[in-house]
């Protein structure tokens, strides 16, 4: 296993993981669940949406980083 492979698991890891935590994300705006009133449905407390948000901030600076790092090809291979 070379570490190019490990950057590229950790790389798709994160991808998967930015992937969950979006759709985790309760919605800010109204949009069209304003229409029926339903929009503070799946409200979640304060510090558990604090806690997702810096998740998925870390996830968002790995993932950008990592491609950055595998699109410039600075790894060994």
């Amino acid at each position: 296993m070379t570490v190019s492979n490990i950057v590229q698991g950790i790389w798709a890891f994160s991808a998967t993981g930015l992937i969950i935590l979006v759709l985790l994300h309760s919605p800010k705006g109204d949009g069209v669940g304003a229409i029926g009133g339903q929009a503070q449905l799946f409200s979640s407390t304060k510090s558990a949406e604090n806690t997702l948000n810096r998740i998925t901030w870390a996830l968002t600076v790995i993932f950008l980083g990592l491609t950055v790092v595998l699109s410039a090809g600075w790894l060994p291979k």
